[in-house]
């Protein structure tokens, strides 16, 4: 009696297994490469033939010649394997800390204009590489001042690299912190 009933479940247990393990996988792995074969791939930025980041995942820009990127919550700082946020609420002491900490920074930085909230908040992921139009601006004294620009220059070349909604609803406008940072050394290449 009990094998009547083990047989056909081993079986369905190794066909579903096949089916939903590899089969499945497969075709969504195949038709992604097909259809989308950057966006399956990470879509990695390269400059002269080497990768120097994705556009899917931020990175931590220090140096006062560069836009800065939002903090991020994930382990070390954009570490891709610790994606998350800090889950800190409003009344948590922590947040308020780190919130006036950042600011404190950035006000040293860029001093005189109002700071985004994405300046000083880190994404849901933690991995965001976006910033808004507004923290770009934020920063546009500063980086025409250290590379020696134009103000002007520099935010022709945010409203370059400024991408709209989404189907144009969906999300905000944003600015790839990577890519735009890749523009500025294109056009003022820093020693």
């Amino acid at each position: 009696m009990l094998a009547k009933h083990l047989r056909p479940a081993i079986v369905i247990t190794l066909l579903l297994c096949v089916l939903t393990g590899l089969a499945c996988p497969g075709v969504v792995t195949a038709l992604a490469q097909l259809l989308f074969p950057r966006q399956a791939n990470g879509s990695v930025i390269e400059v002269n033939g080497q990768p120097v980041g994705s556009a899917l995942i931020g990175q931590g820009f220090t140096r006062p010649e560069y836009f800065h990127s939002r903090p991020s919550a994930a382990g070390a700082g954009y570490d891709a394997t610790a994606s998350a946020g800090t889950n800190l609420g409003p009344t948590s002491q922590k947040l308020v800390d780190n919130v006036k900490t950042a600011a404190e920074s950035l006000r040293e930085e860029n001093p005189g204009s109002p700071i985004p909230i994405d300046m000083v908040t880190a994404s849901a992921s933690g991995l965001d590489p976006h910033i808004t139009p507004a923290a770009a601006e934020f920063q546009v004294p500063r980086i025409a001042r250290e590379r020696s620009m134009n103000a002007e220059e520099v935010r022709r070349l945010v409203r370059e690299h400024t991408e709209g909604r989404q189907l144009g609803l969906l999300g905000e406008p944003r600015v790839n912190v990577l890519e735009l940072n890749l523009a500025l050394d294109t056009v003022r290449p820093m020693p």
